[in-house]
């Protein structure tokens, strides 16, 4: 990324925020357990001069600086770890065995507190910010905690923006896309009931891994058959537990069953599909069956409004050669989704680089790519700006 899109004020702190990150990432922190990262967050941003809230949604942070009267505009950055054991043998590697940084909110946060800092000295906008720094996105549900706690109503937002990187796309590239944009997660518990025995005489038993071995060939017939083949729809069997000696039929055998979608519609018709064929199968072999489905992730829909609004700003600061105009969605879930289903906004990406050493996300050799932050920064600010006029 050519150094010359950056703000001068911005490039003036990089090297301070990329050993802030590198802290960050050699400290990493399980969701709901942030507690080290969210005292250093929240330290710096009160010493910038913000409004520090702490203890939202358990351990997220939002910060808040007014600037005259406009509207609010909330900017976010994601804080957690993965249960991962690094690989990556950089100098700032992981010091906590079992956890890492493998998804680069380490970079996230790190950027939109340089973001911040620029922001608190300029005040070259009229309005509010909103800095959220969430909490347990790597499936826990930070999202949905902190507006359990009330994120929207005690810090008002006209609009919400997040920022995630992706390997693969070139450095400090920025991509955006409107619409429905990373998918909807559901976890399905099954528990099928059927009649042990032994497993010389099969006849006198109902056998419920012959049953779940049915079920894993029938829920392919659902995307096959069920699903326009126009849309996006994944049904992946990731367990089957039952019996512990090849002699005894067991009397029953558990599935999990992760199910993704790219629209609400789609997601319905899963559920009602998946429900209908589990308890038909296990029915037609004189088996019963228990379903928990869960609904974990809604599909994350970015505006329309918001997403021309953050890619017209892109493209009058860098210009079309920095975007990436090839952006497809992503059947990865984002927590993220639950603050757009009640707020205007949208979820852009930033390439993390491409070519070799540019591994994929949750890998145990990954690392942020600190040419990223900078560039991450300054769009943050130029958001900023824009909306806040």
């Amino acid at each position: 990324m050519n150094a010359r899109y950056v703000l001068p004020e911005i490039a003036e702190q990089q090297n301070a925020m990329i050993a802030l990150r590198r802290r960050i990432h050699a400290h990493p922190e399980l969701g709901f357990e942030e507690f080290v990262t969210s005292e250093l967050v929240a330290g710096q941003l009160r010493e910038w001069g913000y409004e520090v809230s702490t203890g939202v949604g358990r351990t997220g942070v939002v910060a808040t600086l007014k600037n005259g009267q406009g509207r609010a505009l909330g900017l976010r950055a994601d804080m957690d770890a993965l249960p991962i054991q690094e690989t990556s043998g950089v100098p700032h590697a992981s010091r906590i065995d079992g956890v890492m940084h493998a998804c680069g909110h380490d970079g996230h946060t790190a950027t939109l507190l340089a973001a911040a800092h620029y922001l608190a000295r300029s005040r070259n906008f009229k309005g509010t910010l909103q800095l959220i720094f969430q909490p347990a996105e790597e499936g826990l549900g930070g999202a949905r905690a902190m507006l359990d706690d009330g994120l929207f109503e005690r810090f008002p937002c006209d609009a919400v923006f997040a920022m995630h990187n992706v390997p693969g796309h070139p450095t400090g590239h920025l991509g955006f896309y409107s619409g429905p944009f990373m998918a909807s997660a559901d976890t399905v518990s099954v528990k099928i009931i059927g009649h042990g025995g032994h497993g010389a005489v099969p006849h006198k038993a109902v056998d419920p891994v012959l049953v779940c071995a049915s079920i894993v060939v029938a829920l392919q017939s659902i995307v096959a058959r069920n699903i326009n083949p126009q849309d996006t729809a994944i049904v992946s069997v990731g367990a089957i537990h039952s019996g512990t000696v090849s002699n005894v039929i067991p009397a029953s055998a558990d599935m999990s069953i992760s199910v993704r979608a790219l629209t609400p519609e789609v997601r319905q018709l899963l559920e009602r599909r998946i429900t209908e064929l589990v308890h038909g199968q296990a029915a037609s072999f004189g088996a019963q069956a228990q379903i928990d489905y869960q609904h974990c992730h809604p599909v994350l829909i970015n505006h329309p409004e918001e997403t021309a609004l953050a890619r017209e700003v892109a493209r009058e600061w860098l210009g079309d050669e920095q975007l990436i105009h090839d952006l497809k969605p992503f059947t990865a879930s984002e927590d993220f989704a639950f603050m757009l289903e009640r707020c205007p906004g949208s979820y852009l990406v930033i390439g993390n680089g491409q070519g070799e050493g540019s591994c994929l996300l949750h890998n145990p050799g990954y690392d942020f790519n600190d040419h990223c932050l900078p560039i991450g920064a300054t769009y943050w600010v130029k958001l900023a700006e824009r909306f806040l006029g």
